[in-house]
């Protein structure tokens, strides 16, 4: 399985992604875990940590701290002997990052530059694990799926920020040898993600019976797409990763199959039982900062031997049934 006794530090570990990578983590290794958070609006609190009872695990520490100032003396020398670090931390939606994109540029590159710095005082790191996302490469034309070392095209100031950010470690990597491995993932849903995400989000309406903006390409006609994943099988490709990645290599995650923004909601209403009202909206002409369409290859993955450990149709299906069920994480 896996060495025991390791300690792994993870920062943004209350997020949407963080906290089920702790809980994977928690049930599948002995490792002590640290967890780094500065617990803004996204990380709902530690409500995502209390709902699998890790703030009464042994092993678990939460410490709340800014990353993009370095750590003190004395909350280093708590966090000891740290041998895995999971930089997951990061400001993570496109339309904030459109208003306030200072804001993310320092959250994320500054952020990711101080927790290198720190890494490199560690004696016994084996991998600075960075935690990016498909939309670096930009907008993937019709039959495209991006290999992990194509090039760069963010197109907006959040992807942008996280492009910034790889280019950082992987120059770490080279100048002062510090034991990079990237992963690259694709859109993110499961339980208790934050309602401005578009899966909660449509729930959320749908359930009021809401109208949903389905964004467009420009003829109105055709709806974007994205290659869904559920965030217990992107947990899975971490540790999964950690145990049979390289050093200095960089991995796409991606989704079981391509599924357009129109499609998700009228899944998303069958599931609920209620009929869906829709408006298709060219929204992306008037604010071209979004994308209509991501692609990863998992090629690589593959022949590591990874398998998805969860498919789509049943996930999604028990993340809208658990959700309804759970409707204060539709709140704001």
């Amino acid at each position: 399985m896996t060495k025991k006794n390791k300690k792994i530090l993870i920062t943004g570990g209350c997020g949407f992604i963080g906290h089920h990578v702790i809980e994977h983590i928690l049930k599948n290794t002995d490792w002590e875990i640290i967890v780094v958070d500065k617990l803004n609006y996204a990380s709902k609190g530690l409500n995502r940590l209390r709902s699998f009872n890790a703030l009464d695990n042994d092993r678990v520490t939460v410490y709340t701290s800014d990353i993009t100032v370095p750590f003190g003396e004395g909350l280093v020398q708590e966090f000891g002997d740290v041998n895995i670090i999971v930089h997951m931390a990061a400001e993570s939606h496109v339309d904030n990052s459109i208003r306030e994109p200072k804001k993310f540029f320092k959250n994320n590159i500054d952020g990711t530059i101080e927790m290198l710095e720190y890494a490199r005082t560690l004696q016994n790191l084996e991998v600075f694990f960075y935690f990016s996302t498909d939309e670096v490469f930009g907008s993937a034309p019709d039959g495209v799926a991006y290999e992990e070392w194509d090039r760069h095209k963010p197109t907006n100031p959040y992807s942008a920020s996280k492009s910034a950010a790889e280019m950082i470690c992987i120059a770490y990597e080279n100048t002062y040898k510090v034991p990079i491995m990237i992963i690259n993932v694709m859109n993110a849903f499961g339980e208790r993600q934050h309602v401005e995400k578009f899966i909660p989000n449509t729930i959320r309406k749908v359930i009021n019976g809401d109208l949903v903006n389905i964004h467009t390409y420009p003829n109105k006609e055709r709806a974007g797409s994205r290659f869904y994943i559920h965030a217990r099988n992107i947990a899975a490709a971490v540790l999964f990763l950690l145990n049979k990645g390289k050093i200095g290599e960089k991995y796409n995650v991606v989704g079981e199959r391509e599924v357009d923004n129109l499609e998700m909601a009228k899944m998303i209403a069958e599931y609920v039982g209620k009929k869906l009202k829709y408006e298709m909206v060219d929204f992306h002409s008037s604010r071209p900062g979004h994308d209509l369409r991501y692609s990863l290859c998992g090629e690589k993955m593959r022949l590591l031997g990874w398998k998805l450990p969860v498919n789509f149709d049943d996930s999604l299906r028990k993340m809208i049934e658990w959700t309804i069920k759970n409707k204060k994480w539709l709140q704001n």
